[in-house]
């Protein structure tokens, strides 16, 4: 009798496939994908007991991305949450299953689903806001590092989800306070190194970095080069601060996976994508290592001092 109510409850069982665009050896994403499935749990949905949770790692390479979303989709899920550069290859995979998206750019949330407040196909989820992000990071260079009069983006192009249309936002942004924008498209760790150094060759410059899966699998090599070549550097995410960086700001990352599940949730509960709306972030953290701005040689206003959400001393 027991392996009977096992097998019937295994038969009952739910299935949620997760696609994530970065690495499994990133702590910090392992924590985002753990705190999806606490809230999974805390809204009744156990894993083992009443839901299966299939993960998949695409690690900032799209063939793999593309190959792991074929992959869930054959196991028949009964909902899919895709992190950033990872929704292409579930969109392309599947135009049925329902795909909760986290961490992408609302320009390409809106390609995905016309009306944030109500979505078409089968597709929902969160954004980013970068668009709105990249104004105030350029306003943090500025104040951290005045001097500043050139500054370079890093980005994937193959891996970055409408970071074209963030470039042309940032040099908007940076042309409206006299300050010149240079793209850095990178796609390995050498030609990241080929581009800070050959930057690094003038003078006054500073980095912006895209939130995208490439430069997050490669951030402790950008934060070492960017304190190698004595660049300040705004961060688009607290990953970047815990290893060096100078000043990081963003969304909470782990807050847009606690509210995926939610998401996920209802569409087990019998909601359907389009009677979700896409719903942008609401807070947003400021991570000022004071450390490395001494290593810089710069005066952190106090404005911001008291503004920030985490110093590290």
């Amino acid at each position: 009798m027991p392996l009977v109510a096992e097998a019937e409850q295994a038969s009952h069982r739910r299935r949620i496939g997760v696609l994530m665009s970065t690495a499994e050896t990133d702590p910090l994403e392992i924590k985002s994908v753990n705190a999806f499935k606490a809230e999974l749990q805390r809204l009744g949905w156990i894993a083992g007991q009443n839901v299966e949770v299939d993960v998949r790692w695409g690690a900032a390479n799209a063939d793999r991305m593309t190959a792991n979303a074929r992959e869930l989709v054959a196991l028949a899920p009964d909902v899919l949450l895709a992190k950033g550069a990872a929704n292409p290859a579930a969109r392309q995979a599947t135009s049925t299953i329902p795909i909760v998206f986290v961490v992408i750019p609302e320009a390409a949330a809106s390609s995905y689903v016309g009306d944030f407040a109500k979505p078409v196909g089968n597709s929902t989820g969160f954004t980013t806001f970068e668009r709105g992000l990249v104004g105030k990071r350029v306003s943090l260079l500025r104040d951290l590092a005045p001097r500043t009069e050139r500054i370079i983006y890093l980005r994937s192009r193959k891996t970055g989800v409408d970071t074209k249309a963030l470039y042309d936002r940032l040099v908007a942004e940076a042309g409206s306070v006299g300050l010149s924008a240079t793209d850095a498209p990178a796609e390995n760790a050498s030609q990241i190194e080929d581009a800070l150094r050959t930057f690094a060759s003038n003078p006054n410059g500073g980095i912006i970095v895209a939130f995208d899966a490439f430069t997050l699998l490669n951030r402790t090599k950008i934060v070492q080069l960017a304190k190698e070549l004595r660049l300040p550097a705004i961060y688009p995410a607290r990953n970047f601060g815990s290893g060096g960086g100078l000043c990081c700001y963003g969304f909470e990352q782990d807050e847009q996976f606690r509210q995926g599940a939610s998401y996920v949730g209802r569409i087990l509960a019998g909601a359907h994508p389009a009677e979700l709306p896409v719903q942008t972030p609401t807070k947003f953290e400021l991570i000022l290592n004071l450390k490395a701005a001494k290593e810089l040689d710069l005066s952190v206003p106090p404005g911001i001092i008291a503004a920030a959400d985490e110093v590290i001393e």
